[in-house]
């Protein structure tokens, strides 16, 4: 959330403005996954602590944004598929359908921005661990 945010910051400052309305759309996506998980620890009675923020990515230009975004994306994806994958090895199927639903929509935005960065013209070359996803 922070890092489209900031980068929605960075197009409007760039003269980028239908880049800044896509990373605020991201950012509003990113907030209504944030609110999502925090009533799911609500609910299992874990108090959130969202304190360990990672800093988000400057660059000098969209496609280098979109190359951080890119990373980000893959790395959310590996998280929410072995959340997935735990809770169903332990019959936690509720849980597992509710990562599982966080999984398909972070797929979801690793493919659009992979969409974006097509139509800039950049053929991004993706890790052993991201092919396992897309």
């Amino acid at each position: 959330m922070q890092q489209y945010m900031t980068q929605a910051a960075l197009a409007e400052a760039w003269g980028l403005r239908d880049a800044a309305d896509r990373f605020r759309h991201e950012t509003v996506e990113e907030m209504q996954h944030a609110e999502r998980l925090i009533k799911r620890m609500l609910g299992l009675g874990v108090a959130p602590n969202a304190s360990q923020l990672r800093p988000a990515g400057l660059a000098y230009g969209l496609v280098e944004l979109l190359l951080q975004d890119a990373a980000l994306e893959a790395e959310i994806v590996a998280l929410y598929d072995e959340a997935t994958n735990f809770c169903r090895r332990i019959a936690d199927t509720e849980n597992a359908e509710f990562f599982n639903a966080l999984l398909q929509d972070e797929l979801q935005h690793a493919a659009e921005i992979e969409t974006w960065l097509e139509s800039l013209g950049v053929a991004r070359r993706t890790t052993e661990d991201e092919r396992a996803y897309f």
